[in-house]
């Protein structure tokens, strides 16, 4: 039953998460670029002062998935990097705690490319 809950939890955070980007995409003048630029800035800033960490305790995937989780993953990385490292870990903490996201992001997006052909425009 526990297992239940997680999933639970999971959706309605991540779903939460969802609803307010939506939100924002229809009620203000925000871009989408700008909205995922504010999520990933407010996982950085909410995981920095230790406030994100329950959210993802309680949620799981329902938290770490979204960008939000992202920019939280960042903050970590950054937090454990200065601690072994100091302030050279401010500077290389972030990347080195994203960089199995990110390279997995480039190569399905080149693996993409590679096995589509875009439409012209026009």
């Amino acid at each position: 039953m526990a297992t239940f809950s997680q999933f639970i939890w999971a959706f309605v955070i991540g779903g939460l998460l969802c609803v307010i980007a939506q939100i924002l995409i229809d009620k203000t003048r925000l871009t989408p670029a700008r909205i995922l630029v504010t999520y990933v800035v407010a996982g950085v800033i909410l995981g920095a002062i230790g406030l994100y960490k329950p959210l993802v305790n309680l949620a799981g995937a329902g938290a770490t998935v979204p960008l939000t989780g992202f920019g939280y993953l960042i903050s970590e990385g950054v937090r454990e990097a200065v601690d072994k490292q100091g302030l050279l870990g401010a500077l290389t903490g972030g990347l080195t705690a994203a960089a199995g996201g990110i390279a997995a992001a480039l190569v399905f997006g080149y693996l993409a490319a590679v096995m589509f052909r875009g439409k012209r425009r026009g």
